[in-house]
């Protein structure tokens, strides 16, 4: 049953966490091209295919750590000290990409588009900051990999 759960955690965190990395990282340099011209249709239609792909993903990459947990307790390692910082990463990973990245592309499609947006805009999205944020969620997840398969006790030997 572990290896099932493994399997299952590994292929979900490949199949939505991968999608999100790349479409939030194409997603600033989009905006740039957007922003730049503003009769660019086909840069508007891009950024709202890479929104939704970044929410969609994001909404489906529950089941990442939904296995990690079911994988994690069928190891007995819920309390291993690299696996508590891989949760407060990935928790950290999360709050990035809910409450800065994914707002911030939703207001950035209401500027390039000029609809409403859904969410208060304190300060106006600059492809800079997204692709800041975008970084730091980037390599929060990147840091996370890492200690997935570098972790002590790991049955690699390396």
């Amino acid at each position: 049953m572990t290896k099932l759960l493994l399997s299952l955690h590994v292929l979900a965190a490949i199949t939505t966490v991968g999608p999100v990395t790349v479409a939030a990282s194409m997603f600033p340099a989009t905006l740039r091209r957007a922003l730049d011209a503003s009769d660019d249709s086909e840069a508007r239609a891009t950024l709202k295919t890479l929104h939704r792909i970044c929410r969609v993903y994001a909404g489906i990459g529950i089941a990442v750590p939904l296995f990690g947990f079911a994988t994690a307790s069928s190891l007995g390692v819920l309390g291993d000290a690299w696996l508590i910082a891989a949760i407060l990463l990935t928790a950290t990973a999360a709050g990035v990409l809910t409450l800065l990245i994914l707002p911030a592309q939703d207001r950035a499609l209401a500027e390039t588009t000029g609809s409403a947006s859904r969410v208060p805009a304190p300060l106006p999205p600059t492809p800079g900051r997204l692709a800041t944020a975008t970084g730091i969620f980037n390599l929060l997840w990147a840091t996370v990999t890492v200690l997935m398969i570098i972790r002590p006790g790991s049955t690699t030997g390396a």
